[in-house]
């Protein structure tokens, strides 16, 4: 029977019974029979005052002590009694008539249940689901029950042998309308995994506090215990029955896990003997993070938190002018290449200005997993300790690449040569994207990959793969695709070069130099060949001029602007947004103009201009292919018409950046007319309304910027990406005099 949703006061099944009637089965009875969803509720227990008050509370509509007289006729029985007592339960069950009734249970360890059924059923029919409703309270006892106590909470459930479909959609049902969140997994698995994440910790803090409690300064450790040591030692207090009994019921899975981190312990103990504190901060850096990291994971979201909304709304009214001198975060594509390269080398490598958004924090993230000690970040520092060119290690699951497709499509090209296999995945946005145009030329290097539906993200690198170095010309200008092949290059043999249409960002070349491995760059084609290594260097990341590009698009527009952009990266493959922006009529001038870490860097003076409609000279699209959504804001205020060709990659963005952008300007009062790789515009006046940035934050503060010209506020949708990948935008606009904020937050 499957259970819908509740009607007033209609029963969904005919008599439940709920043997024993603690916090959990009284609050699962009280729960439903408020719902109407049972006929009657029926409680058994030994103790009488638990009966007494289960009927007195509401909890259930009468009470037996004659567990016969109780399951007779009944269509569920939840066996919510402590786990040793019930192997006595289900032998007293089997010797009852049944009829069709379908039991469930409540317990922590799942296969003493199935075990116990299969002896006492032996030869009989039984239907039952084991359960596992993770819940509980500081109070038990019947008087706790609480109708409300699943809401939101994990209910796993185990089917077996005995568990029909429609048993178990029936058990899944009530436990649904009782607001819980279900889920399904096989006996054993669940076993280990409670044995992992409850069942071991219970056993350290009862451990740990008795241990200290025996020592003969045992007051004073209790009198000066911090925070931490009363929160982890707080569990201490469970019920000791209670956890001496799932102990004995769960001993093989939790005797895996103690073993496990036993052994774990034992390699601490001998890093401390030894003073080995690189060991230490292996430990500690992984540890402080994974939390984080595997809950992001789980939620496939970011890992910035984006601001807790699904429909992030910004509110962008008209402003004026734009003054001051800001610096914005550091370099995404330098600060993605300093973990990897720093990763790869000898030695320890300090980076100074990394940006903390999440396609950096992936890339961080993944080399963790690969064995490799990072401190930080911590205020744009990171200390790497690099483990060579072939001392990374297998990670234990899959690397989460939220969604970086730099992170992805480079990282395919280092573990193509690794001795071990990876999956690399991401979010929902980056499994949309296309990663065929890495895994070809990598398999034509001797990679085995294998991809997702249509070439798309997750991929799975098969490791101990020999690769050959190979000359590739590639068919479309993309600077992950050349870094992506050099990086595999450093570990095939003979040499790998890579020639690409039209110019790109040199990064990768750059940076190889920088920890000291030759490249050879001849015209448009870059080499490298194996048998070098990589040595340990400071990097400082420069300010990205990607996210500078919003804020001289924005001082240009906006009449009577003069803005400064301090520390801003102009390497000349990544300086297309000023060279468009001149051509258009824009005022921007290069100030203290040197070198950092290789990377050419100015501080950059942006006046107000009256820009002008242009046709966007084609050599200059990779050089600002991550900029054209802010191009366009600078196209639709221009006088004239502006065309942009020969950018089909923008289809293949977070978005597709071409439609988006079109479609947000059309419903501003602008003339845009979308083309298969490109767009043009018609300068003009700019509205108000409603746009979408269909979480691409580019969009978001694109649109951002274009309320400085607006004749009304913008109200712009899907935006929580911003926080993710620009952290710090929204304080910095507001301190140059862009007036945007979250809707609600005005």
């Amino acid at each position: 029977m499957t259970v819908t949703a509740v009607q007033s006061n209609t029963p969904k099944i005919g008599r439940l019974v709920v043997v024993g009637l603690g916090l959990i089965g009284g609050s699962f009875a009280k729960g439903l029979r408020e719902r109407g969803l049972c006929r009657e509720v029926v409680g058994v227990d030994l103790d009488a005052e638990s009966r007494r008050l289960a009927v007195q509370l509401g909890v259930v509509d009468r009470c037996e002590s004659d567990l016969a007289a109780a399951c007779q006729g009944a269509e569920v029985i939840q066996l919510a009694v402590p786990i040793l007592a019930m192997e006595k339960l289900l032998a007293q069950l089997a010797r009852l008539d049944l009829g069709n009734a379908v039991l469930t249970d409540v317990g922590s360890a799942k296969g003493n249940v199935v075990r116990a059924a299969r002896l006492a059923f032996s030869g009989k029919a039984v239907r039952l689901v084991p359960g596992h409703p993770i819940a509980g309270s500081e109070q038990s006892g019947v008087e706790a029950a609480n109708a409300e106590l699943f809401r939101r909470h994990k209910v796993i459930l185990t089917p077996c042998e005995y568990s029909d479909e429609a048993a178990l959609a029936l058990v899944e049902g009530l436990w649904r309308e009782l607001g819980a969140d279900v889920e399904s997994m096989e006996v054993e698995h669940h076993d280990q995994v409670l044995a992992a994440t409850s069942h071991l910790p219970h056993l350290l803090a009862f451990t740990l506090v008795d241990s200290l409690a025996k020592r003969s300064e045992n007051l004073e450790i209790f009198r000066y215990a911090a925070g931490g040591f009363r929160d982890f030692t707080r569990i201490a207090g469970s019920d000791p029955v209670m956890w001496h009994d799932i102990f004995l019921a769960n001993r093989e899975a939790v005797l895996r896990t103690l073993d496990t981190f036993r052994d774990d312990l034992d390699a601490l103990r001998d890093a401390v003997d030894a003073g080995d504190g690189h060991q230490l901060l292996g430990v500690f850096t992984r540890a402080r993070v994974a939390r984080e990291h595997f809950s992001k994971i789980l939620a496939r979201r970011a890992y910035v938190d984006a601001m807790h909304s699904t429909d992030l709304i910004f509110l962008a009214k008209p402003g004026s002018s734009l003054a001051g001198r800001i610096r914005v975060p550091g370099d995404k594509s330098i600060s993605h290449r300093s973990i990897m390269l720093g990763s790869l080398a000898e030695g320890t490598t300090e980076v100074d200005g990394f940006l903390e958004g999440e396609d950096a924090l992936a890339t961080l993230q993944a080399f963790r997993d690969m064995g490799v000690v990072i401190e930080g970040p911590h205020h744009g520092r990171v200390t790497i300790h690099g483990v060579g060119l072939h001392g990374l290690k297998a990670p234990v699951g899959p690397l989460y690449m939220g969604n970086s497709g730099t992170s992805m499509r480079l990282l395919s090209g280092l573990l193509a040569a690794q001795p071990f296999d990876t999956t690399l995945t991401g979010d929902a946005s980056l499994s949309k994207r296309p990663m065929n145009r890495v895994a070809k030329p990598l398999r034509e290097m001797g990679a085995v990959i294998e991809t997702g539906p249509e070439g798309r993200p997750p991929l799975t690198i098969k490791g101990g793969q020999r690769l050959t170095g190979m000359a590739y010309e590639m068919p479309m200008a993309s600077a992950q695709v050349k870094s992506c092949l050099l990086l595999a290059g450093l570990y095939a043999a003979g040499s790998t070069s890579v020639t690409e249409p039209a110019p790109t960002r040199d990064h990768t070349e750059r940076m190889l130099r920088g920890f000291g491995y030759p490249v050879s760059v001849e015209g448009s084609t870059a080499s490298v060949e194996s048998g070098h290594k990589l040595s340990a260097t400071r990097i400082e990341v420069p300010a990205d001029i990607s996210s500078a590009a919003f804020f001289l698009v924005a001082a240009s527009i906006a009449e009577g602007s003069e803005l400064v952009l301090e520390h801003v990266g102009i390497n000349p493959t990544r300086t297309g947004v000023i060279d468009i922006l001149k051509l258009m009529g824009g005022d921007i001038t290069l100030e203290n103009q040197r070198e950092v870490g290789g990377e050419p860097v100015a501080d950059i003076r942006v006046r107000a201009a009256k820009l002008k409609g242009i046709d966007i000279p084609e050599d200059l699209v990779p050089l600002a292919i991550d900029e054209f959504p802010v191009l366009f804001v600078a196209a639709a205020c221009a006088e004239g018409r502006t065309v942009l060709r020969g950018a089909e990659e923008l289809r293949v963005k977070e978005s597709d950046r071409i439609q988006v952008m079109a479609d947000g300007l059309i419903s501003l009062g602008v003339k845009a007319e979308p083309t298969p790789d490109g767009i043009i515009i018609e300068g003009g006046a700019i509205g108000g309304g409603e746009v979408w940035a269909h979480g691409d934050h580019r969009i978001a503060m694109s649109f951002s910027v274009a309320s400085l010209r607006a004749s009304a506020p913008i109200r712009i949708h899907d935006c929580a990406n911003v926080a993710t990948s620009f952290p710090n935008f929204l304080a910095l606009a507001a301190e140059v005099g862009i007036n945007v904020v979250v809707e609600g937050n005005a």
